[in-house]
């Protein structure tokens, strides 16, 4: 690739731009024993991550609606917050603003023993920020250059860094973006920058091709992620996380409960002298 990129449409508007074929039905009794079997295996993950000091890093990119949260979620369901934590920065303050496009990310990477799950990452001046006008071209040329430079250092570090885009279709967009309109539990998944997002597809899909002829790189790849099935896209992506990462069974130490105290001169205080919350259950 060359070191001074050139801004512009690369190959076709990518496969999420697609009609969307028909989805892939996973029976739910399939999806809920293959979801445990994997989050079983994630926790195994877990402990060898723990065990052995790695630093590990999962970049989840890909259009509004496209299933990220869903994934991040279940990855996350069964596993310890302190070892696997997922980071979803808000819009930058006036300070960071000022700062290398990277900085307030480095601040979020791990420490020995650690994954870190980025809801979006730096690539949002690669995508978001070129297409709805807040950076400039001089800064979204800069993002282009430094990235891939980026990525290779956080490599070289000791960092296992894995990227995944979500790709969805227009149509199983549209179908889920009406049915947020619809569902007073998930109305707020639908922000104004969705709704300007899904008016500048073409945009975001020559945003997103130009992307990967830049940062597709052999230290750090896109693994693209069908996410029309929301339950084949987690259980994909779930299981291909696991092969990425050579891992071991950490045995667990012998644990022994000890006996309880005995309440020698405790006296409870009376029931009543708490608030208890109602029981309407």
């Amino acid at each position: 690739m060359s070191s001074d990129p050139v801004v512009g449409v690369v190959g076709s508007a990518g496969a999420d731009a697609q009609e969307a074929e028909p989805r892939k039905r996973i029976k739910a009794k399939v999806y809920e024993r293959e979801l445990a079997r994997l989050q079983e295996e994630l926790v195994r993950l877990q402990r060898w991550i723990r065990h052995n000091g790695l630093k590990v890093v999962v970049i989840f990119e890909g259009r509004d609606a496209a299933g990220k949260g869903g994934v991040i979620k279940r990855i996350t369901e069964r596993l310890n917050p302190r070892v696997v934590r997922v980071v979803a920065l808000g819009t930058p303050s006036d300070r960071e603003k000022t700062q290398w496009w990277f900085q307030r990310y480095v601040e979020e990477l791990p420490a020995a023993g650690e994954m870190v799950l980025f809801d979006r990452s730096w690539y949002n001046r690669g995508l978001v920020e070129p297409v709805m006008g807040f950076c400039t071209e001089e800064e979204y040329r800069e993002f282009l250059r430094s990235c891939p430079e980026f990525e290779r250092m956080l490599v070289r570090s000791g960092i296992i860094l894995i990227k995944y885009w979500f790709s969805v279709s227009d149509a199983e967009q549209e179908r889920r973006f009406q049915n947020r309109i619809n569902d007073p539990t998930r109305r707020w998944k639908l922000s104004a920058m969705d709704l300007e997002g899904r008016a500048r597809w073409v945009e975001f899909s020559k945003a997103k091709d130009t992307l990967f002829a830049h940062t597709d790189i052999k230290q750090a790849p896109w693994y693209v992620v069908n996410a029309d099935s929301k339950k084949a896209a987690r259980l994909n992506c779930i299981s291909h996380l696991l092969s990425t990462i050579p891992y071991e069974d950490v045995p667990w130490e012998e644990v022994e409960l000890p006996e309880p105290q005995e309440r020698v001169g405790y006296v409870r205080p009376p029931m009543s002298d708490q608030t208890f919350v109602p029981e309407i259950y």
